[in-house]
């Protein structure tokens, strides 16, 4: 990364959201995160501080598919940075079930955050994107949105959206110099991960960090005329 940028990722408590907040941090940005658990957002801070000053960590208790959450958590970190350079929407769940045995709450609950709260929080961060004169915006896809495993054809639905919603993103951005990328992972060593599939193969797993990585690549100068691109990373 050429210089330090100030990142701003949703469900940066654990697993990806997380090893991105790390990678911004050790280089000299400032983060800020969300999540709805205030003391795994203290942890998560602990851990963030180890490679950054305190002050430069930024942490908010907000459910981001309430509209008005969503905005609270962007105005507040802009009022903690003063500019937001990159905004990842990295929050995300996985309801695994055959669609006759999906049950309403977890078909509202997945719509809820791997849409409904990326369509907020991009919407919140937009107005201050184009007053500033750009910034990049990173949304966390899957492999599933293009091979999606039985029982991920809700995920796999709303993962495709998010590659759909970048390219569109990306249109609409490149007059106000907003880039935009979509990252698609295969499988990914989370708590998340293994909740679904416990005896999945941890060698045909890539880590978070390697995921973070990526989006530290996107938001270089070299992926500067690639907006509106899905990167994959995976082992398989």
């Amino acid at each position: 990364m050429e210089n330090p940028k100030n990142c701003v990722i949703s469900g940066g408590t654990n697993g990806v959201g997380l090893a991105t907040a790390i990678r911004f941090a050790k280089q000299g940005g400032q983060v800020a995160i969300c999540g709805r658990d205030q003391d795994r957002l203290n942890k998560a801070k602990s851990e963030i501080a180890t490679f950054s000053s305190p002050d430069h960590i930024h942490t908010f208790v907000a459910d981001l598919n309430c509209s008005a959450e969503a905005r609270s958590f962007v105005e507040g970190a802009i009022a903690e940075m003063s500019q937001v350079d990159v905004f990842v929407n990295n929050a995300s769940m996985a309801p695994c079930a055959p669609l006759d045995e999906m049950s309403d709450e977890a078909i509202e609950s997945c719509i809820n955050v791997n849409v409904k709260s990326v369509y907020y929080a991009t919407r919140s961060i937009w107005e201050h994107m184009k007053s500033q004169g750009g910034g990049i915006i990173v949304n966390l896809s899957s492999t599933a949105a293009v091979d999606p495993f039985p029982g991920f054809s809700l995920y796999g639905a709303t993962k495709a959206w998010i590659e759909l919603f970048t390219t569109a993103l990306a249109n609409e951005g490149r007059e106000h110099n907003i880039r935009c990328y979509a990252i698609r992972p295969g499988a990914v060593e989370t708590a998340m991960l293994r909740g679904l599939f416990a005896d999945f193969p941890a060698e045909q797993c890539v880590s978070p960090d390697d995921v973070a990585a990526l989006i530290e690549v996107a938001c270089g100068q070299g992926m500067v005329y690639s907006s509106g691109q899905t990167i994959k990373v995976s082992l398989q």
